[in-house]
């Protein structure tokens, strides 16, 4: 059983750090800036992209996260930038052979979501800024047949990785550490939407239990499992 004197006092020990890589998250979001990742480290650096094609790289990322890695995300985002927003999924899959495990599925998610975008008549970043609602603004990634390869955990990393505050990401990293706390029974991962929810409000109750805000619980409870504090 997880003890909750220690992550209270991991917590205090990595505050800074994690409040710091949120901050990020929102300037992520408006300034004209990208992410990069090398030498193991995550950076911000300017971007010549606009608005709409820096949150389309971002949304790619969770798609390419999902069932790998935070890491294994951004190094494929940097090796793949300059096919995201053109290319045929064939060239994706050619340049991600033998660096990536989802070399045919990923790229094809990629490429419908870019399709169904561009026939919208608002960009991803007017989109997000019309929704408002953060519940709506999920539903809307989550349960969109134009938009392949978004769940309800990926939308919600996605929205995070914005600034949007308030949601649970249940990867398996949360969901075991949830686990290990005995707020759940088992480390299954939610099969559908009501699951899902179901699940979140018990990440929520139990951040509130630890006096932690939920947004800091994840990547507090993330880097406990994998010693870092990425996204």
């Amino acid at each position: 059983m997880g003890d909750l004197r220690a992550l209270r006092q991991s917590y205090r020990e990595k505050q800074r750090h994690i409040r710091s890589r949120l901050r990020q998250f929102r300037q992520f979001y408006g300034e004209p800036v990208m992410w990069t990742y090398a030498g193991n480290e995550m950076r911000l650096v300017p971007s010549p992209l606009s608005d709409h094609e820096r949150l389309f790289e971002e949304l790619a990322f969770c798609i390419l996260a999902a069932n790998t890695s935070a890491e294994m995300g951004m190094k494929t985002i940097d090796h793949i930038r300059h096919l995201l927003h053109h290319a045929e999924p064939e060239e994706i899959t050619a340049r991600l052979r033998g660096i990536y495990r989802f070399i045919n599925t990923r790229p094809e998610y990629i490429a419908h979501c870019r399709h169904y975008f561009r026939n919208m008549d608002e960009s991803l970043h007017d989109i997000l800024r019309s929704l408002g609602d953060p519940h709506g603004l999920r539903d809307f990634l989550a349960d969109n047949a134009g938009i392949k390869g978004i769940g309800y955990k990926e939308a919600s990393h996605f929205l995070r990785n914005l600034g949007f505050r308030g949601y649970a990401i249940l990867d398996k990293h949360i969901i075991n550490s949830l686990h290990d706390f005995g707020v759940i029974p088992t480390n299954k991962a939610p099969s559908s939407k009501n699951q899902y929810l179901a699940l979140e409000q018990k990440y929520l109750d139990f951040a509130g239990e630890a006096g932690i805000p939920p947004d800091e619980l994840d990547l507090l409870l993330w880097s406990n499992k994998t010693g870092k504090i990425l996204k």
